[in-house]
């Protein structure tokens, strides 16, 4: 089997299907239909979410098959020009939408519930309840329609805008790495990346290097990017503090679904314990015979224990493991792993021009899940693609459903993530034949130790300290950069020496137009879902089915509901998210007994 490449035939079959015409015209005869309709009777706001959800399934759907094909090719610029046509359509959509939405938000109870009887079908408008319960939960923040417009419209060019040119800069980007033979090597930022994850010790180091650098050199325009989104959510945050003060974290909590005090427990307990992460750290850069583990070395391949590289998997190794591991919890999850493969969902091919990173999507027209990476070869590339395929699964037990439910915040979509990956793990474990092939699972879950308990509040500390501090003025690339050192420092202590200041700027997080915070949710999946895996021995053969009914749950649930409800716990009490440390503690400490019986091992 080849690294595969997506097949996205199943949406449209190129950029010039007529198809793709017809849909945006389609979207477009709605707007005169939603503007004869009252928005101040029920009977119009029911027509008006009922006729738009047709249209807003088409929009979904063009997005995400343009975002796919820039993802692969980020030069393309026929999907370019598509992708801003697809944006105006998507924010006129929205716009249109305002004054019934609105309307919806200020309806008395009693009217809302009425509303909720209407609309066609059995069910009418029912399945949207909780979604416009959230709605209802923001009209203290609300401005007026011809202001909600106006914010919407500016978006289009203004903050979405910014995101496109840091797509732009780093899809097209080129590094160059300097061999330690005295050659250079010129690649792709997405193909220098995928090294830092790799085995090849020869090219890791001047491949961060390399990455650092070209970094450095667009450090101007990714500081006016960042600037520039913090500044606009800044500015749209103080206007909606009308009635109470909106402070820069509500709406990352709102869209999380988690409350304040939830946030503050979890990360006070991974602030406590910090040094679990440091821990893992060091017992990784005695592998790499090092005192401190270097910044290049965090996401690579645990080193080859007689010299030489690490191990390397080809894509349909990689499938395979993840295949059987899904396999040991229901053979539905191996038919599904199957199901992404013929149908040719996966793109995981490496390209001169391909973005940075790692995600999964879906077309909202006939619901299948995609998944997108870069192939190294790793061990780190196969939890990678078992991370993606475990989102991808989420998405597909909930293909049955109202679009409206399906809609999960990402704290709860890492727990599938997450869980997929502990699934991997656990199969390799068990699979072990000797202390090497153990360890080697232990490395990866030392390495998620300090991705998540370490990195990820690096990051949620920094972008806190930044939008605090970004209140008095833009920041320069160098007051960046000593903020991301600073903060590096703080959480890393001694467990590295070298602090990574372009981080600000190398990770695409920081400068995703449509979401701030895009950080904490993964050490809340990360915690969350070793409590619910932990789950899987207890309950045994009802497992499978009540870990898809939670699944189901997280589009029309709060985080706080969602573990009340199949956990029994309270996640704004620091007990559960101790738990959970509690376990990874434990991985570290057998981690470091079994790397123990490698005594004066030196890489």
């Amino acid at each position: 089997m080849n690294i595969p490449s997506w097949d996205l035939t199943i949406a449209y079959q190129g950029l010039n299907d007529p198809k793709i015409e017809q849909d945006l015209a389609a979207v477009e005869a709605l707007f005169p239909e939603l503007a004869k309709l009252d928005a101040t009777s029920l009977a119009g706001v029911a027509a008006a979410l009922t006729k738009q959800q047709t249209e807003r399934v088409k929009v979904m759907t063009l997005g995400t098959y343009v975002n796919c094909i820039l993802s692969v090719d980020a030069a393309d610029e026929q999907a370019k020009k598509l992708l801003g046509k697809v944006n105006v359509l998507q924010s006129q959509l929205d716009q249109a939408m305002t004054p019934f939405m609105q309307a919806t938000v200020n309806l008395s109870l009693e009217d809302f519930d009425a509303l909720l009887e209407m609309g066609e079908g059995e069910e009418g408008l029912s399945s949207w309840r909780f979604l416009l319960e959230r709605e209802r939960l923001l009209k203290p923040q609300q401005l007026t329609v011809a202001e909600e417009q106006l914010l919407t419209a500016l978006d289009v060019d203004g903050k979405l805008a910014w995101g496109r040119l840091y797509d732009n800069i780093t899809g097209s980007m080129k590094v160059t790495l300097q061999l330690p033979d005295g050659q250079q090597e010129r690649m792709g930022l997405s193909q220098a990346a995928s090294l830092l994850y790799g085995g090849d010790s020869m090219r890791r180091e001047p491949a961060w290097r390399a990455i650092s650098e070209a970094m450095t050199t667009h450090q101007e325009s990714f500081a006016a990017i960042l600037n520039a989104l913090s500044g606009a959510r800044l500015t749209e945050y103080q206007k909606r503090s009308h009635t109470q003060p909106v402070h820069y974290l509500d709406l990352s909590l709102h869209t999380s679904r988690i409350e304040k005090a939830t946030l503050d427990a979890m990360m006070a307990v991974a602030r406590g314990n910090r040094h679990i992460g440091q821990k893992a750290g060091l017992l990784m850069a005695r592998l790499f015979g090092t005192d401190k583990l270097k910044p290049w070395d965090e996401m690579a391949s645990m080193p080859a224990l007689s010299g030489g590289d690490a191990s390397t998997y080809s894509f349909a190794q990689g499938i395979a493991i993840i295949r059987e591991a899904f396999a040991g919890v229901d053979p539905e999850m191996a038919e599904f792993v199957d199901m992404m493969v013929e149908k040719q969902l996966i793109d995981a091919a490496p390209q001169p021009n391909k973005r940075l990173g790692a995600y999964c999507t879906k077309f909202a027209d006939s619901r299948l899940p995609l998944v997108f990476m870069t192939w190294g070869g790793s061990m780190s590339d196969v939890l990678t693609l078992a991370h993606e395929l475990g989102h991808a699964f989420h998405n597909w037990v909930m293909q049955d459903m109202p679009l409206v439910q399906t809609r999960y915040p990402m704290t709860l979509a890492e727990t599938a993530s997450i869980f997929a990956e502990n699934v991997v793990r656990d199969a390799l474990m068990e699979k072990a034949s000797n202390e090497q092939e153990k360890l080697l699972m232990l490395w990866e879950e030392a390495q998620s130790a300090l991705a998540l308990i370490v990195n990820i509040p690096v990051r949620y500390e920094f972008e806190k300290a930044f939008y605090e501090q970004r209140q008095g003025g833009e920041f320069t690339p160098e007051q960046l950069k000593t903020l991301m050192s600073e903060t590096w420092q703080e959480w890393y202590g001694e467990a590295m020496d070298e602090t990574n200041e372009m981080f600000w700027a190398s990770k695409l997080h920081f400068s995703i137009a449509e979401i701030s915070f895009y950080n904490y949710p993964y050490l809340f999946g990360y915690l969350f879902s070793k409590g619910v895996y932990a789950q899987r021995e207890a309950k045994g053969d009802s497992f499978y089915a009540d870990y898809k009914a939670l699944l189901r749950d997280t589009g029309s649930m709060t985080a706080e509901e969602v573990v009340a409800k199949h956990l029994g716990m309270d996640i704004r009490q620091s007990e559960f998210w101790q738990q959970s440390v509690d376990m990874v503690a434990k991985q570290i400490e057998e981690f470091e007994l079994v790397l123990g019986k490698f005594n004066g091992f030196r890489h």
